[in-house]
């Protein structure tokens, strides 16, 4: 177990139980591995239902008459369309309009809204917007984040919630009971399947996950979401994006709204599109095994990339990666790959490689 972790999970004995080390990321001990074979955790997933303890992502609730002000000037996104209940995902920027950080930001209603982040600088970030405004900012780590993914998903968690869930559209969420547990439950998740994530307070979270796995949920490491992400081509921070990537080059420019009021860095990211360094791209790498991330990417002896987040997909029998290279390369096209001893070729795809049409999460 990594030492001096400033923040616990209230399922750290249930991980533990199951074989992980609790390895850190954003200062929670997390699950990265288990006993079981990520294959087949990788498996339930695609073919039943697992799930992820996912609260080492933030959760701050940002309340108040200006709260919606603030998420405006915070994110990319035009938060005065979105109604209580729906959610967005978002990128929040630096001043020059690199990414800082990503986050699902949705609307309680009632002047509540919470915003949920990885390992960026949101929360400073957000602190600046706030200031001199009518809110409070509260981050809680008793609010935890039980992710249930799955086209089994919805029947498992439907015959023990108070609600219909097959009601909530993709990027909606509702206050209800699940297990008899008060909960908020949203139609999200980071799998490219059909899922939804469980957001309920520690004293009840050990109850929910209990019930889940006796209900034929199968708990999930990270190693086997990671697989997962890398197929459907979904980005981690600080991996696929980070300060010197805008969103135009790492596929996210679709969560940049050209047409709302101020927020940090928008003249800066408006003067960038157009003009990208890089692309955010997925490669078929000819080799056995994942590589190890880190690679140099060439074409004619000219280094145009690097690799970012790579594994191997038992399910698709292939070595992949998301990468970064430059802009004007098509897919197919066929790059060097080398480094970390192994010196093969890679070639472009398209991404998402698993269900491009996305159909799986949205229906």
């Amino acid at each position: 177990m990594t030492e001096d972790l400033s923040r616990s999970s209230a399922l750290a004995s249930r991980h533990i139980a199951l074989g992980s080390g609790l390895e850190d990321w954003n200062g929670m001990g997390t699950a990265w591995s288990y006993d079981s074979d990520p294959k087949d955790e990788h498996d339930a997933v695609r073919e039943r239902a697992g799930m992820f303890d996912m609260s080492p992502l933030k959760k701050v609730f940002v309340r108040g008459p200006e709260a919606q002000a603030v998420l405006d000037h915070l994110t990319t996104r035009d938060m005065t369309k979105l109604a209580p209940g729906k959610a967005t995902y978002t990128c929040v920027l630096t001043e020059k309009g690199g990414i800082a950080d990503d986050a699902i930001v949705s609307n309680n209603g009632g002047d509540e809204w919470m915003i949920v982040h990885g390992s960026g600088d949101t929360m400073a970030l957000l602190e600046a917007s706030a200031r001199g405004r009518d809110v409070s900012v509260e981050f809680t780590d008793d609010l935890h984040d039980l992710s249930v993914q799955g086209p089994a998903a919805l029947v498992v968690l439907n015959a023990h919630c108070d609600m219909d869930l097959a009601r909530l559209a993709y990027f909606e969420h509702a206050a209800t009971r699940l297990f008899g547990h008060p909960c908020r439950i949203s139609r999200t998740g980071y799998s490219g399947e059909r899922g939804y994530e469980i957001f309920a307070d520690g004293r009840v979270i050990g109850e929910i996950w209990d019930q889940l796995v006796q209900a034929g949920v199968m708990p999930c490491s990270f190693t086997a979401l990671d697989k997962l992400r890398i197929e459907a081509g979904l980005l981690f921070y600080g991996y696929d994006m980070s300060e010197d990537n805008t969103p135009w080059e790492v596929g996210l420019g679709f969560t940049v709204s050209k047409s709302k009021g101020a927020f940090r860095g928008k003249s800066a990211v408006l003067a960038a599109k157009g003009a990208p360094a890089v692309a955010n791209i997925c490669l078929d790498i000819a080799h056995p095994d994942m590589v190890a991330g880190g690679e140099v990417l060439s074409m004619d002896g000219v280094e145009v990339g690097v690799v970012n987040s790579p594994c191997y997909s038992h399910r698709l029998g292939k070595s992949l990666a998301l990468a970064h290279i430059k802009p004007d390369i098509a897919v197919g096209s066929v790059l060097d790959l080398s480094g970390g001893g192994i010196t093969t070729t890679a070639t472009v795809v398209q991404s998402p490689i698993y269900d491009p049409e996305k159909s799986r999460t949205h229906t």
